[in-house]
């Protein structure tokens, strides 16, 4: 079910019509989207969170985490680490900048 459907076209101001144009379905499947009278498919389902730059599984309510999720590298973090990753994914673009530019400028020293 797409649960947050409706919310995210509201958000950016999209009518179901430019939406389904965008993601290559008629306006009547939005409507059935956005009513759970009909469900898309997964390609279907796909393109619309490419569309409003989410994940799936934010728009059918799996998670709360709306950006859209980025691969990942597996390391062994202990609980410092992985709380400054956590709070730096919370920052906005030009805040992980600042942060960056930070630690290169250190880098350099070294």
């Amino acid at each position: 079910m797409l649960v947050r459907l409706k919310e995210l076209r509201k958000e950016y101001g999209v009518s179901q019509q430019r939406l389904a144009d965008a993601v290559y379905v008629t306006q009547t499947s939005i409507n059935k989207y956005e009513n759970h009278n009909i469900e898309p498919e997964i390609a279907i389902l796909i393109r619309i969170a490419d569309f409003f730059n989410t994940s799936v599984d934010y728009l059918i309510g799996h998670t709360d985490v709306r950006r859209r999720i980025e691969p990942t590298e597996v390391f062994q973090l202990n609980a410092d680490e992985a709380a400054m990753v956590t709070r730096y994914r919370c920052l906005h673009e030009d805040e992980k900048q600042c942060i960056n530019l930070t630690i290169e400028t250190f880098m350099r020293k070294n």
